[in-house]
């Protein structure tokens, strides 16, 4: 028997010998194997679905659903896509073979089996699986950060742009040209502090979420870069700082990303009307941040979308819209401990309330 530890995985066998069950479940978990065993074809998709495989080994010639009709409800699946198939026979028959390699198995083992071939054959197909799996993930999680980066840095580059057209078109008066530089000069820090936030999430540096945020601060943060844009589009920005004692669990620059992202869709959603941003305390040891306005709203139909990714309830003016705004940020806050959600407003207009821990 070889002396090499496989690599961890969870294998069901499907067998209606139980002799066959006990030989295989010792054999596979004295190398270290996770091992499920089903009798019957029935049991073992229910306890697919359960326990998730990384490789079934499936006896053929079983009386009821027999393994061709497991086989086939497997493919059906979407949650045992993927998952190989290794099947057990007796028989040598050509044609047998070649239906369960049409029907999906990858590969076969005769019985009665020999302990290194077995082996042999579950661990090269399980690492195959689980490298692949791995694979997945990882441009999974990059393809996840391209559109996280893509989308926070269009917040200070759209400020960026925005100051710079004006001054360009020398479109305001000569005493506001250092607060359009500055907004300039304070969007290209954000941008970079971003990049070198997603840089040290990636490289390991940075593995927990942490940090204190002072709301009067954010609040006075984002009414001095947002001011001018709101008054430019005909609109206010109404902030309402609350006290020093409100501080939240959550690092400065994270909540005014999620800030950014509200006071932005405000700005798009509820042309030429005011905006509101205030704070309240929550439940015990919470506070919350509302933005409200007094645009259309949300139609009652469409609120479940709104905090899926990639979906967009209307067209966005820019026409850069990724959908991805209020889906990344409450998963921001929800990695922080808080919360985001959406409240029709009284008398008309949308509400987004975001709650987060007191800072202690």
């Amino acid at each position: 028997m070889p002396n090499t530890i496989p690599v961890a995985g969870r294998i069901l066998v499907v067998d209606d010998q139980p002799a066959n069950l006990r030989t295989l479940a010792t054999l596979l978990s004295r190398v270290g194997y996770e091992v499920a065993t089903a009798a019957n074809g029935d049991h073992a998709l229910a306890l697919a679905g359960e326990t998730a495989p990384d490789l079934i080994l499936l006896d053929m010639m079983m009386p009821g659903m027999d393994g061709f009709a497991m086989l086939a409800e497997i493919r059906r699946q979407p949650s045992l896509q993927g998952v190989p198939v290794v099947f057990l026979t007796a028989a040598h028959d050509r044609d047998l073979l070649l239906r369960a390699f049409d029907g999906g198995a990858v590969d076969y083992v005769t019985k009665p089996f020999l302990p290194e071939e077995l082996l042999a054959r579950v661990h090269a197909h399980l690492g195959l699986k689980l490298a692949r799996d791995r694979l997945e993930r990882v441009a999974r999680e990059r393809q996840e950060l391209v559109n996280l980066v893509a989308h926070d840095l269009k917040n200070p580059l759209t400020s960026v742009l925005f100051a710079s057209d004006v001054l360009l078109q020398n479109g305001c008066r000569p005493e506001r040209v250092p607060r359009y530089l500055e907004m300039i000069h304070g969007s290209a820090q954000d941008a970079l502090g971003y990049i070198r936030r997603y840089l040290e999430m990636q490289s390991g540096r940075r593995a927990q979420p942490g940090g204190s945020a002072s709301l009067r601060e954010v609040f006075a943060w984002l009414a001095e870069r947002y001011e001018l844009q709101f008054e430019t589009r005909g609109m206010r920005l109404l902030a309402s700082p609350p006290g020093d004692e409100a501080v939240v669990a959550i690092d400065p620059l994270v909540l005014r990303q999620v800030g950014e992202n509200l006071l932005g869709n405000a700005m798009k959603y509820a042309r030429g009307g005011d905006v509101e941003l205030r704070a309240r305390r929550g439940g015990p040891g919470y506070w919350q941040v509302l933005v409200e306005d007094r645009g259309p709203g949300i139609p009652a139909g469409r609120q479940r979308e709104l905090f899926q990714p990639f979906v967009r309830l209307t067209e966005d003016e820019d026409g850069i819209s990724s959908g991805l705004g209020l889906s990344l940020a409450r998963q921001i806050l929800a990695d922080h401990g808080g919360a985001l959600w959406y409240e029709d407003r009284e008398g008309g207009g949308a509400r987004f309330l975001v709650e987060l821990p007191a800072a202690t």
